[in-house]
């Protein structure tokens, strides 16, 4: 599969069932670059789903337009592709439950007392970009992501830069960044 993908630049969706499971693999100009895992106890996205992929199974591709792609893969980017390629398969051992998450965040930018529009705002983790946005006229801007701790990175229209230490989990979906005048 991944040689056809490759090989014909193909962009979509392959979807594979495996008893109770259903494993997804998001395309783009042939590459992988996302991977969901699904069963009736949890979710896994990226990496951590791309590790319990058993070898040999059987996908079903569906040709995406490329855009709702990658929105899609913005909330299950896969990092390490070789986890996909050369992957091994070992059942990871359940300890516990772990509280991983994704959610929508919203930051809001405030200038002062007025809301900050027109600013780009990067979202970074482990010095990754994991998403870039645009503030509205309300100031506020939105990502898909996984809970965690994330580096946001403003930038206003004279190229100043200013990085902010965020923590995004189910308590803190909304933050507002209050900027200096």
């Amino acid at each position: 599969m991944l040689k056809f993908t490759s090989t014909q630049k193909f962009n979509g969706i392959a979807v594979a069932k495996d008893h109770e499971r259903t494993f997804y693999l998001a395309f783009l100009s042939g590459e992988p670059e996302g991977v969901i895992y699904v069963d009736e106890r949890e979710t896994f996205y990226g990496d951590k789903a791309a590790k319990i992929l058993p070898d040999g199974i059987n996908f079903g591709l569906h040709a995406v337009n490329p855009e709702i792609v990658t929105s899609l893969v913005m909330g299950c980017r896969l990092f390490e592709k070789s986890l996909i390629k050369t992957h091994t398969v070992t059942e990871i051992p359940r300890v516990g439950v772990t509280s991983t998450g994704i959610g929508v965040l919203t930051l809001t930018l405030m200038h002062g007392n007025a809301p900050w529009n027109g600013v780009r705002v990067s979202i970074r983790k482990d010095g990754l970009m994991v998403g870039s946005d645009i503030t509205t006229g309300t100031g506020s801007c939105g990502f898909r992501l996984m809970y965690g701790d994330y580096t946001c990175i403003v930038e206003d229209r004279l190229h100043s830069v200013k990085l902010f230490d965020i923590r995004f989990d189910r308590t803190h979906g909304h933050i507002v960044l209050n900027l200096p005048e």
